[in-house]
């Protein structure tokens, strides 16, 4: 009787198990709309890779500043670099989606053919989607990484619908790796340029989204050909969507 009745308490929990993460996530999201967050979890397992490295010395570099402590020329970049459509999308670019997976079919096609592994292949995520994984989530391989992706679906969703993208923008230039270890534009213009993140000039700002896919691999310091041509087109594309004008545009 007494196992009967366990089972059947098991239950219970199982069925409100779901509905507890739901009600734990939308709270998370709900109090880091006023909450400036003090890491991300991408932070964290930053620093608990250092540590299984044998690197105790590590420390990642991140000094959080309001929007009105950043240059407007930082977060137009991210936006011109990244996500030209975030003002009108949701959270998801579905005609981005489309686009990349033909580019990308191509590309591995022509990678085919010539006997060689694909070099670049164009990703698709919004700057909601990359702020819900670099703040809440992980990285990795395997099956965790498509649990990650639904994860993030569910994430993109929440803050889309309860910040304004004014924060979720002010968020991700703050958490965002522009080099190994150093996240946000603070932490960035200090350690590239010497100077607070209020004094980014239109062509650094444009150096720091150009390293964004890869940051470290790249230096926004001392950009090879392949970042300053990005970062000339960043900057063109800059002047195209409205300058510093278009975050104004932001709800």
């Amino acid at each position: 009787m007494n196992k009967g009745k366990d089972r059947r308490r098991w239950r219970a929990w199982l069925w409100k198990l779901p509905l507890l993460l739901v009600l734990c996530s939308m709270a998370q999201v709900v109090a880091l709309r006023f909450i400036n967050p003090p890491f991300s979890m991408f932070m964290l397992a930053r620093q608990l890779d250092a540590a299984r490295a044998g690197d105790f010395t590590f420390r990642f570099t991140y000094d959080w500043r309001n929007m009105a402590k950043i240059s407007p020329n930082l977060p137009l970049a991210v936006v011109a670099s990244e996500d030209q459509n975030f003002a009108r999308h949701r959270g998801f670019d579905f005609d981005a989606i489309e686009k990349a997976q033909a580019h990308n079919g191509r590309m591995a096609a022509r990678a085919q053919q010539r006997g060689k592994p694909v070099r670049r292949v164009r990703g698709a995520s919004t700057i909601s989607q990359q702020t819900a994984k670099n703040l809440f989530l992980w990285s990795g391989g395997g099956w965790t990484r498509m649990l990650r992706k639904g994860v993030e679906v569910w994430y993109t969703a929440l803050i889309e619908l309860l910040w304004p993208k004014q924060r979720i923008l002010e968020v991700y230039v703050n958490i965002a790796e522009f080099g190994d270890g150093v996240y946000g534009a603070q932490a960035a213009s200090r350690n590239f340029f010497r100077k607070d993140a209020a004094q980014l000039t239109p062509a650094e700002a444009a150096r720091l989204a150009a390293v964004l896919p890869s940051p470290k691999r790249y230096n926004a310091a001392n950009p090879g050909p392949y970042v300053q041509r990005r970062a000339d087109t960043i900057q063109r594309q800059m002047r195209q969507i409205g300058g510093p004008a278009y975050l104004r545009t932001l709800d």
